[in-house]
């Protein structure tokens, strides 16, 4: 190599960057191609792509048969965002260059990014069937299928890459292999590989993965174990805190359940889905109040949440706060939020505080959706025999006796009505 252009090099690196720089500047005109090639690399290696770019491009302009030329320059264009000037270069080498698998999986690569997912796929089955056994190709296909979301296709692939790597390109390839595994169903079988990813590279990705496979497995306790782990490194994770108290509800832990729900509420005070399962929890925790104070909470954030809606009113309705009821379902409905269920319960809750006419709007209402359940007819029925219109009730009750004939409660109502027509 040059003595100068070593010297110019070892100041750039040695942190003088910019008297090394201005030395080779000046340098380039005077170079071999060889050396000019090299400076080219470190040029690309330090960042200085638009150096890289003006010297590849006379080069390859000197040589272009010259399949390590055109690889490079076309690797600077990639990383300058010019695909298309990239994928014409890459696709100028022929088959019987030794570098013709390499620009498969840079074209491949390209093809991808675009979204043309099918020519990335045609490029990557090309270059295997030229080097079967080369990890890196398995391990493209199987990112390939991982993102496209198929990936009972990349299972085979990650495992291929598994016999003698566990890292590529900075990805752990364990990771992927377990969620991938967990993605398509098999969640006892995704453990293994997840605690091999885990003893590879801890990372917040892998430990939720982790975490989130194993509560579906049944593994509470590892769930809880991975959580966490996960909690300790970044307590921000919000996503963690709604599976951490759900791992802990089915170990039976209901009042850690729902710590994990206010602390993931400390972090995110807006997540509604833990506003409504801590709702849940504390109630099944036998704290009513807290359930009522957290599924109001839902509800502020989001009207149209039916779940936390008809989750609030089941426990007015137990308690026979038939106004608080109507007040709550007549504020979400402001919003324009319909649900049948809401209009039961305003039927049932407005027939309970004898408001007759608002009850019968409601049922009537209702009774497109409910008209095949027994239970809602019933209601309906004794509605409407308060009411005084025993025409209509009967018929109501003969509709509940059709849908549920063994029930005696009915059959003797109607005999009732029977004898008095």
């Amino acid at each position: 190599m040059n003595n100068t252009l070593s010297e110019a090099i070892q100041l750039v690196e040695s942190g003088q960057v910019q008297e090394g720089l201005a030395k080779l500047s000046g340098l380039e005109n005077k170079l071999h191609d060889e050396e000019k090639f090299l400076l080219a690399e470190k040029y690309y290696q330090w960042g200085n792509t638009d150096q890289a770019l003006s010297i590849m491009e006379d080069m390859h302009l000197l040589y272009p048969k010259e399949s390590e030329v055109t690889v490079f320059l076309a690797e600077i264009y990639i990383d300058m965002d010019q695909e298309e000037k990239a994928i014409d270069l890459l696709n100028t080498i022929p088959e019987t260059d030794p570098a013709y698998v390499q620009a498969l999986i840079l074209s491949a690569d390209l093809y991808q990014m675009q979204g043309l997912n099918e020519v990335s796929e045609q490029k990557l089955q090309a270059a295997k069937k030229l080097v079967p056994d080369e990890p890196i190709i398995d391990f493209a296909l199987g990112e390939l299928y991982f993102h496209q979301g198929h990936y009972h296709k990349a299972i085979p692939f990650f495992k291929d890459v598994l016999k003698e790597h566990s890292t590529v390109t900075g990805v752990n390839v364990y990771q992927r292999l377990a969620e991938s595994i967990s993605a398509s169903g098999e969640f006892e079988e995704a453990l293994p590989f997840y605690e091999k990813a885990a003893d590879e590279q801890v990372d917040l990705h892998t430990l939720f993965g982790y975490g989130f496979t194993a509560l579906q497995a049944n593994y509470p306790k590892t769930a809880i174990e991975q959580f966490l782990k996960l909690k300790e490194l970044d307590h921000e994770y919000t996503s963690l805190y709604l599976f951490l108290a759900k791992a802990y509800e089915a170990e039976g832990m209901l009042g850690e359940s729902l710590q994990a729900v206010k602390d993931g509420l400390k972090v995110d005070e807006y997540n509604k889905e833990l506003y409504v399962y801590g709702g849940k929890t504390a109630l099944k925790n036998n704290q009513p109040d807290e359930a009522k104070a957290l599924l109001q909470q839902a509800i502020a954030i989001d009207p149209g949440h039916v779940e936390a809606t008809i989750t609030l009113t089941n426990i007015y309705m137990q308690e026979q706060l038939y106004e608080e009821v109507i007040d709550c379902l007549k504020e979400v409905m402001r919003y324009g939020e319909e649900d049948p269920e809401y209009d039961r319960k305003l039927a049932r809750a407005y027939h309970e505080t004898e408001q007759y006419s608002d009850a019968l709007n409601h049922y009537q209402r209702a009774y497109n959706f409910f008209k095949e359940e027994p239970d809602f007819l019933m209601e309906y029925g004794y509605y409407l025999l308060e009411d005084g219109n025993r025409t209509a009730a009967r018929e109501m009750f003969s509709r509940a006796l059709t849908h549920d004939p063994a029930n005696v409660e009915i059959e003797e109502i109607l005999m009732q009505l029977e004898d008095d027509f």
